[in-house]
């Protein structure tokens, strides 16, 4: 089977194929590029194809400048820091090349190149993205390199404030690429684990936005095929690496998670950007073992639903059970954590700790089934302890 490729333009416009990173020289002349910032991390510079990238744009007579100063989970002064290169080298786009990381932080560079303030100025409340003037965001195109945040069409960024090691959520409108060129090829050599820590990534998104009790049926199909993409693919990926078909669809799929949960996230995110700006702990990884316990705290508001994306996926005896044994079943296959426990480093105290950020992380309100700070923190301590069991 032939791997698919093709073009659409929503929810902007977007090019997904083998081989077709070819194509970002002539991209960069149709935005008006002719000094482009590459917005990426080091892990990325090292690879073969990323010369060759900035080879092409040479070639065709664009002059890119390379800034790789991105971690792993981006931080106000990253941002600042890439806000003076892009000024310093008098850019005039920006590409950005890698996973979640450089997509979220060269989305906020673009954001702050030319407009005032410093990055939490413009976190998601209220009206504060209004604050910037839309006509002085900097225009991007992202190359995705990982099938997991979808950051790539997404509108938002998030970064953690040192102040208390929080992740806040960045939002602009504007700040969405202009395009996106989606080439599996540059994943092939992404590793097992983060291929199962990105592609639980794209499934949580997707999951989370299908259960979000917001009505939007839009969002709730994209969300429903993109659980699917990932069901029939991501074991393929995870094990055969190069595999164009699977690579292809996992990249849809992250793309797609990113696109529905503009209808809401819930529980499993408001639990997971706490932990990772605490620990570091992968924000995927996070995400798959917060899963099934945050299943069992909806089990009632989602029991419906998991019985009709249990048929879609054409699991055995559809209903709650099969979906949630089919979520530990897929976990286990991708060798992910079960708990916080066997992640190792994370104890009752931090948890604890960590429940009023989760209470007021916006992922919360979207959520089936409302949650105090009490029933946050038992959520947190059953994935500590692995108890899936029945929540009051």
């Amino acid at each position: 089977m032939n791997a698919p490729a093709g073009n659409s333009n929503y929810p902007t416009a977007f090019r997904i194929g083998c081989g077709r990173i070819a194509e970002l020289p002539e991209a960069c002349r149709d935005l008006g590029f002719t000094r482009p910032m590459i917005v990426t991390d080091p892990g990325i510079v090292a690879l073969p194809w990323f010369n060759a990238i900035v080879g092409g744009l040479e070639r065709a007579g664009i002059a890119p400048g390379v800034w790789h100063d991105v971690l792993a989970n981006p931080t106000e002064a990253n941002v600042d820091a890439g806000v003076t290169a892009f000024r310093r080298g008098k850019h005039d786009g920006i590409v950005l090349v890698g996973g979640g990381s450089a997509m979220d932080t060269g989305k906020c560079v673009a954001l702050l190149a030319d407009n005032p303030g410093t990055v939490f100025d413009y976190e998601d409340v209220g009206d504060n993205w209004k604050r910037a003037d839309p006509a002085k965001i900097v225009r991007s195109i992202a190359v995705p390199t990982t099938a997991g945040t979808g950051s790539e069409v997404g509108r938002a960024a998030v970064i953690v404030d040192p102040r208390d090691h929080s992740k806040k959520i960045i939002f602009h409108a504007k700040m969405q690429p202009s395009l996106v060129i989606a080439d599996p090829e540059l994943t092939y050599g992404l590793s097992a684990r983060l291929t199962a820590a990105t592609g639980m990534d794209a499934l949580a998104h997707c999951f989370e936005a299908y259960c979000a009790p917001t009505y939007h049926p839009l969002a709730d199909g994209i969300a429903i095929e993109g659980i699917r993409l990932v069901h029939e693919n991501v074991r393929t990926a995870f094990t055969h690496a190069s595999d164009p078909v699977a690579r292809t669809h996992m990249l849809m799929a992250s793309a797609m998670g990113a696109t529905a949960f503009q209808k809401g996230l819930g529980l499993v995110h408001a639990l997971s950007h706490p932990l990772g700006g605490a620990t570091g702990l992968h924000h995927g990884t996070a995400n798959a073992v917060f899963l099934p316990y945050v299943m069992m705290y909806n089990r009632e508001q989602i029991s419906e639903k998991m019985t009709r994306l249990a048929r879609y996926l054409g699991l055995a005896n559809p209903g709650f059970d099969a979906t949630l044994q089919w979520m530990l079943d897929l976990r286990r296959d991708l060798g992910l954590p079960h708990t916080l426990a066997d992640v190792g480093g994370i104890d009752e105290p931090l948890l604890k700790r960590l429940v009023p950020q989760a209470a007021a992380d916006p992922s919360t309100g979207g959520n089936p089934r409302p949650a105090t700070n009490a029933q946050l923190e038992r959520v947190f301590l059953a994935a500590l302890r692995g108890e899936l069991v029945a929540f009051a």
